[in-house]
């Protein structure tokens, strides 16, 4: 019996070797579902998409997050704010929200930095970001995802998405006044006929309007001045807010 054992020994290694790597495998093939499920999104219609904006403080340390018009079927809500560090580190601020009991325009006011036994530590130098939001169903399942790209800037006439898409050149320079520039996913009140861009929003720290020239690369300029889209003149808009682009 003894001159087995060698090979009984041999053959019990390659099934505990088997069952290792079963589990490597099938673990690896759960950690990535959430991605393979992200990507089988299907598309959201813009009139059915939330309206999203991330509002500076008068410090710049905090953004609040307001979310309003949500009508996609969903019971939660996973939102995850992350921007980067002078020095290029980055930095992230994550939450989820129980749907079922919230109602009207939900807002969640976000820290640039940390907070630890009522201390608060800010990070400075902050300029751009990006805000997701995932929405799910009551089996937890990915039913309609957002991301935008967010620039913070900070007493300059000369506002800008990240990339440039849009430009608004302020008729003054604001003193002490945070702006942000990023993707709404969704719009106020009826699609302008013919649209083609945006929505893009743009929002201060300011009490205050502030006009200037915005640019949008399209024929026809927008902006939702709260009741509906008024057509902007050679680009001159009275405030900020949301802005659309449309081709007629």
């Amino acid at each position: 019996m003894k001159k087995y054992w060698p090979l009984i020994l041999f053959v019990i290694g390659i099934l505990v070797l088997a069952a290792v790597f079963y589990f490597i495998a099938r673990s690896t093939k759960e950690t990535s579902s959430p991605e393979d499920e992200s990507e089988s999104v299907p598309e959201v219609a813009l009139s059915e998409r939330p309206i999203a904006s991330l509002i500076p403080s008068t410090d710049g340390h905090w953004l609040k997050m307001k979310i309003e018009k949500i009508k996609i079927s969903a019971v939660s809500l996973d939102y995850e704010l992350l921007y980067t560090l002078p020095d290029g580190r980055t930095q992230g601020v994550p939450g989820s929200i129980n749907l079922k009991t919230q109602e009207g325009v939900i807002e969640r006011d976000l820290l640039l930095g940390s907070e630890s036994s009522g201390k608060f530590r800010y990070d400075e130098g902050v300029e751009e970001g990006t805000l997701t939001l995932k929405f799910r169903n009551d089996a937890g399942k990915l039913v309609a995802k957002f991301s935008t790209k967010f620039h913070l800037q900070q007493s300059t006439k000369a506002l800008s998405s990240v990339a440039g898409e849009i430009k608004i050149d302020l008729a003054k320079i604001p003193t002490k006044t945070f702006f942000v520039t990023m993707e709404t996913f969704g719009i106020p009140g009826d699609t302008p006929q013919g649209f083609s861009k945006g929505p893009w929003g743009v929002f201060s720290s300011a009490k205050t309007k502030l006009a200037g020239t915005v640019e949008l690369g399209s024929s026809t300029l927008y902006r939702w001045d709260g009741a509906k889209w008024a057509k902007l003149s050679s680009g001159a808009s009275p405030d900020l807010g949301i802005f659309v682009g449309a081709s007629e």
